[in-house]
């Protein structure tokens, strides 16, 4: 279960005693006080409602009611209207003193509830505007025909494709058990050195490898991902195994549960191996054992393998696992899988359930996997998306896999501005070339431009929202366990975005709405496009709007990957992966792995 850190309440007395000075612990409470309910008209309470004279009724004279000790002060009332932006007369001031004292007690009242932490808000997103309809055709998935590999031990298929693992295992040459042993042997040698696992799952994947060789040699067959070792970014529940979230106050934390995407890859016969390691609460990819590394520059990396699902990518990146699954808020599939030279899927938001996984952010977090080829992530799809009756936010629009779709029918853009915008020569040079094969490849590449829209002010969406999931630990100090305590850290932003006034977060939701309409306009001319991976502007846009992006290694400047981006439309992630496939037949970046032969 849970384990919710201790809040330490202040009593009226305790908090009457500091009203004679704005301190910060009063202003901090004040805010929102006077942030999201100051302008809400009063409720009268039932005893005050009982002393008004019905029409009819004789008046009777009402005893005079004790003065309620004020707890907000005209001085902390003041300074408070500069911080969100209005100002009172002396008149209103008078009349909203109660309302925020009265506020405050309602905020005492609301924290001594015990809320578990994966308790949802009562209010849904969904990214599809009303009336919105979607293709029902479904088609049944199943990979490209490809030969199995020939090997001489079963090391050399660290770094194998899931259509290749897949053949090889239909065809019994390899079994489940062998290449689950393979991996975990490597997450034993080459994990620490990474810094990406977590928790190794040993006995768990044995007993699953071992179920998946009875029943495939009982010729029961489950699908392409039968007897495949995955890792889990660990923020996804497991039951009876720690799961972390890589921050500290969570470091022994087991659930009582498994989340829905482990349920569903576990019944699609895949076999967990790992934990992988995530930065702190879903931030960077420093968790609390240090920073995960990038297995392209293991020894100089100072900065990691960029993004919270830094484990996953590392992890895949240098073979430990067949594939993986991570999570993205605002980058967090893109930016690691660009720096480790992976693929990633970031799916349509709502399209994968997050029953089970850490909440950062309701109404944007999203589930998607980490693989080493493009139909590797239609796979993992394709055995994970769909309704659970948990997460109320997940679509029921079926996942079209059309590999052999003409890219010549596809109407294809790309963001001719962020590509003209690339500094580095070498870099812009590499685009170029990807878009040029693209466009051998059969793709009509033609110029779009992304709305026009104050895009960065919608980001107190996100902090907000991830304020409130760890409101509890940051007012009973547990926060500042966090190793990270710079100014950009999660620390800072939970405390600094209590200052964020209910009203401007709910404007933010609305301008939100607005996006999504101009967004919806533009793709209805389009079915994909192409961008720089991590792009900035379209990132932050997509991630808001909830569209569905698919990443691919485009080349290795300095050494280092470089990733080109695939958005399509809405419950459309078929038609980025296609794309995305062209793009990966015409090249032969995602053949290159990293050299681990360090220990």
């Amino acid at each position: 279960m849970y384990k919710k850190p201790g809040i330490k309440s202040e009593s009226k007395d305790d908090a009457a005693s500091e009203l004679s000075s704005l301190d910060r612990r009063s202003f901090v409470k004040l805010v929102p006080a006077v942030g999201t309910a100051i302008m809400v008209a009063p409720h009268l309470p039932v005893s005050a409602l009982a002393q008004i004279p019905s029409p009819t009724a004789t008046p009777v004279p009402a005893p005079s009611p004790s003065p309620t000790p004020l707890r907000v002060t005209k001085e902390m009332l003041q300074q408070t209207e500069k911080l969100i932006g209005i100002e009172l007369s002396d008149a209103q001031e008078a009349m909203a003193l109660q309302n925020a004292s009265a506020n405050l007690d309602r905020y005492d009242a609301l924290r001594k509830i015990d809320i578990r932490l994966d308790t949802e808000p009562a209010t849904l997103f969904h990214p599809a505007l009303p009336g919105k309809k979607f293709n029902s055709k479904t088609t049944k998935f199943k990979f490209s025909k490809v030969e199995a590999p020939q090997f001489n031990a079963i090391e050399e298929l660290a770094f194998a494709s899931l259509p290749q693992l897949g053949a090889l295992i239909r065809a019994r040459k390899v079994s489940p058990v062998e290449l689950t042993l393979m991996y975990l042997a490597r997450l034993k040698k080459f994990g620490p050195k990474l810094n990406c696992v977590i928790t190794l799952t040993e006995e768990l994947a044995l007993a699953q490898a071992s179920e998946a060789e009875r029943e495939i040699k009982a010729g029961k067959y489950r699908g392409p991902l039968h007897g495949i070792p995955w890792g889990a970014k660990d923020l996804f529940a497991t039951k009876g195994i720690k799961t972390t979230w890589g921050a500290e106050p969570y470091r022994d934390q087991v659930i009582d549960y498994d989340a829905t995407v482990v349920e569903r890859l576990r019944d699609a016969g895949a076999v967990l191996v790992a934990k992988l390691s995530m930065g702190a609460l879903a931030q960077g990819g420093r968790w609390f054992a240090g920073m995960t590394r990038n297995p392209w520059q293991v020894d100089e990396d100072k900065t990691g393998s960029s993004g919270s699902s830094a484990g996953p990518a590392a992890a895949t990146s240098a073979g430990l696992v067949g594939f993986s699954i991570g999570t993205e808020t605002l980058g967090s599939i893109i930016s690691p899988y660009s720096r480790c030279g992976v693929v990633g899927l970031r799916p349509t938001y709502g399209r994968i359930s997050r029953y089970g996984a850490m909440g950062l952010s309701w109404t944007m977090d999203k589930v998607g996997p980490i693989c080493r080829s493009v139909e590797d992530c239609a796979a993992a799809l394709d055995a994970s998306y769909g309704p659970d009756e948990r997460d109320l936010t997940v679509g029921d629009a079926p996942f079209n896999w059309q590999p052999d779709r003409r890219l010549q029918d596809m109407r294809i853009g790309y963001l001719k501005t962020e590509f003209d915008q690339q500094t580095d020569a070498e870099r812009k040079t590499i685009y170029q070339q990807s878009l040029d094969a693209l466009k051998a490849a059969g793709a009509n590449l033609q110029p779009l431009e992304l709305p026009k829209f104050p895009v960065g002010a919608l980001r107190i969406i996100l902090v907000a929202e991830a304020a409130t999931a760890f409101d509890d630990i940051t007012r009973s100090g547990a926060i500042n366990q966090l190793s990270g305590q710079e100014p950009f850290d999660w620390p800072n932003t939970f405390r600094s975005s209590r200052f964020i006034p209910a009203v401007e977060y709910i404007r933010a939701q609305r301008a939100r709405r607005l996006l999504m309409q101009e967004m919806e306009a533009l793709m209805t001319k389009w079915d994909v496009f192409v961008s720089p991976a991590p792009g900035s502007l379209s990132l932050l846009i997509t991630n808001l709007t909830g569209h569905p992006a698919v990443c691919v290694p485009c080349g290795f400047p300095k050494g280092l990957p470089q990733s080109i981006m695939f958005t399509g439309g809405l419950y459309d992630e078929g038609a980025p992966l296609r794309v995305a496939l062209a793009f990966e037949q015409a090249t032969e970046w995602h053949t290159r792995h990293p050299k681990v032969d360090w220990a």
